[in-house]
């Protein structure tokens, strides 16, 4: 009895194995859905913000509309270890020769190549170049141009095209790396190619228009709306924008149309653009009105994605579910609207206002790989002033630069480095040296003399050290990054300066709250002239102001290598050739880096007038600027595409500058003084 009921339990065991086996299966692929393979295609898009529709739907729930497998990328298995020789970079930097124009081209096309070879990427020997750059060629259609003679099957090359060239594929690209606009996502090799925006015909190719956001922050319960049209044109909504969909056919009147392509959109906050390819062109125009880009499903890569951060700009939807979209974007908090919008008018004019922005963007993103490790972290990209004005090169530590101590929560070393400039003949600034010794602050006095005399033999005695160095005669010397200047601040001076140890002081302290900024004595402001339909500058007092002279001015030591390896050749040239120059090229600098106008500290009575312009021999004041001169302000806002100077009307004195107290009592004694 017992061995028949071990015999039977054995049996219902077995039957019971061999149900799970034969049915369980089954059961459980029908249970549980099946899942894609790792690497295959999604049909939902790459989200940028991760908390977008969280409550409405998860991708899972759409997998059943999964496209068809792209194409394979155009290259194949080319990537940047594979396809680009890093050796001929030498010492890390990038050196690019751009391939030169053959027969006739177009003034856009010439502008772009003298735009490169005037940066500091150019080099003019193909031996030295580390990048060789081919521009889409301006052929008619149908013709093709020749294969470039230093082409060795693309390697090392970058083929750069801003515009749909007419002959789109004139030879086989190989191992060349391409630039090409808005890309689509089933041929763009990341990490190896790079994408840029789609700009239109008339974009400027330096400076550009700024950002059009005139109202930083929507009204509360208001979210205004644009659609982007097939046509060029944009449609907007109020507040009840839930009855358009995406094909912008609405079942009421939603709004004036704006049928001019560059319209702008100054009361939109939010612009709707469909993921077609014709539709890329869109984007920009919202970026530079301020109106945060919302893509639905794109199929073109986003410009510089590779760098540019866009979950703090832009908002990636899905199109089919345009009422959940539309009902998060109204819910969207205000403080979130307001930094999405600020990121846009950054971007904007960091990398996309101008065809040069864009360039140089590109060759920036190509030695940030070559750099590795030393190349831009995210922040630099994607918080001002932006890459393309704080080079790797300077230094590896965001501390280091002027513009990050805030979000490092550092300021800067509490020491200055004083550097006087020795250019027109005359005594040696013998009592200027002394006052400026006596500050606390001071770690080193450099005398750049540039005279034709020769230095004195003797020099006073300091309690900080002295050195002594030859120049070079040209007056953009005092703006070279000397090795031997130690700390973060600089005082520019010039041998005809005089100031007292106390204003040196207080002017220091002011500059350690303003990093980022120049901070001086004399001050220049800028007007547009009517009557001879340019720029202007005076050196009269006024109640406004936007230069400080560098006779006289603290300001950050980064300034000195941005001037000498990031300014054009030709505005440095200009500058050597006009004295003055020098001084109104170090503000437009400083300007379009902060955005922000310089900062006015107090000066004895007897010296408040600034002086003259300096003839370039140095004979002596001139009563008036001479018509050179007064061009010199034009051909650098030429030079930079836009006014960037900003004025001010703020002057930072001492606390007790005019309390009843005694003098005795008070930090800065010579600034009481009557």
């Amino acid at each position: 009895m017992q061995s028949w009921r071990r015999k039977s339990l054995w049996l219902a065991l077995s039957a019971s194995w061999l149900l799970i086996l034969l049915g369980f299966f089954p059961l459980l692929r029908l249970a549980v859905p099946s899942r894609p393979w790792a690497g295959t295609p999604q049909g939902w898009p790459h989200w940028l913000d991760a908390e977008f529709l969280q409550s409405f739907s998860q991708p899972r729930e759409l997998l059943e509309d999964v496209p068809q497998p792209p194409q394979a990328p155009r290259g194949g298995s080319c990537d940047w270890g594979a396809c680009f020789d890093t050796s001929k970079c030498k010492g890390g930097g990038l050196k690019v020769f751009v391939y030169p124009a053959a027969g006739l081209i177009s003034e856009t096309r010439r502008r772009i190549l003298a735009s490169i070879e005037g940066s500091r990427y150019h080099t003019s020997s193909p031996a030295e170049a580390c990048l060789l750059l081919l521009l889409s060629p301006d052929t008619p259609a149908g013709e093709c141009s020749p294969v470039p003679p230093h082409w060795n099957g693309g390697r090392n090359h970058l083929v750069l095209s801003l515009h749909p060239a007419p002959c789109p594929r004139t030879f086989q690209l190989g191992q060349a790396m391409v630039a090409k606009a808005s890309p689509t996502v089933d041929t763009f090799r990341h990490g190896f190619d790079v994408a840029l925006p789609l700009l239109p015909e008339a974009h400027p190719l330096r400076g550009g228009p700024p950002g059009q956001l005139q109202q930083h922050s929507p009204q509360p319960r208001v979210a205004q709306l644009a659609l982007a049209e097939e046509r060029g044109g944009w449609h907007t909504a109020g507040t009840n924008f839930s009855v358009c969909p995406w094909d912008g056919r609405c079942e009421q009147n939603h709004g004036p149309k704006l049928t001019h392509p560059g319209a702008t959109l100054p009361n939109a906050t939010f612009c709707l653009i469909p993921g077609r390819h014709p539709d890329a062109l869109h984007f920009l125009q919202a970026l530079q009105a301020g109106c945060i880009p919302v893509l639905l499903s794109p199929h073109w890569e986003l410009p510089f994605s590779e760098v540019i951060d866009w979950t703090k700009a832009a908002i990636i939807a899905d199109e089919r579910l345009p009422l959940q979209v539309l009902a998060a974007l109204q819910e969207m908090p205000l403080t979130r609207v307001l930094a999405l919008r600020q990121q846009t008018q950054f971007l904007w004019d960091a990398y996309f206002s101008s065809v040069e922005n864009v360039i140089h963007t590109t060759l920036e993103i190509i030695q940030d790989r070559i750099l590795g490790v030393s190349a831009h972290p995210s922040l630099q990209w994607n918080s001002p002033p932006g890459a393309l004005l704080a080079l790797p090169t300077f230094s590896t530590s965001l501390s280091d630069f002027p513009f990050y101590h805030i979000q490092q929560g550092s300021r800067p070393v509490g020491r200055f480095s004083a550097l006087i400039w020795v250019g027109a003949p005359g005594k040696p600034p013998l009592k200027l040296i002394q006052a400026v010794a006596g500050s606390q602050h001071c770690a080193q006095i450099l005398v750049l003399w540039s005279s034709e005399k020769p230095p004195p033999p003797r020099w006073p005695e300091t309690t900080v050290p002295l050195t002594v160095s030859e120049g070079h005669r040209k007056v953009s010397d005092r703006f070279f990054p000397y090795s031997a200047i130690s700390s973060d601040a600089i005082l520019s001076l010039d041998a005809h300066s005089s100031l007292s140890t106390s204003e040196v002081d207080f002017a220091f302290v002011v500059w350690q709250s303003f990093p980022e900024r120049m901070v001086g004595f004399l001050t220049w402001s800028h007007f547009w002239d009517e009557a001879r339909g340019g720029w202007g500058y005076t050196a009269e007092r006024a109640n406004e102001f936007s230069m400080v002279l560098t006779s006289a001015a603290f300001y950050h030591r980064y300034y000195h290598t941005l001037f000498t390896h990031s300014l054009p050749k030709a505005l440095r040239t200009l500058a050597d050739e006009a004295p003055t120059c020098v001084d109104v090229l170090m503000n437009f600098l400083v300007a379009t880096v902060t955005k922000l106008p310089p900062i006015k500290v107090p000066y004895r009575k007897q010296n408040q007038e600034a002086r003259p312009p300096l003839a370039p021999e140095g004979r002596g004041p001139r009563l008036e600027p001479q018509p050179p001169v007064r061009d010199c302000i034009n051909q650098l806002a030429a030079g930079f595409g836009r006014m960037p100077l900003v004025s001010s009307r703020l002057r930072l004195d001492p606390v007790l500058f005019k309390d009843s107290v005694s003098v005795l009592r008070k930090k800065y004694r010579s600034l009481e003084k009557p």
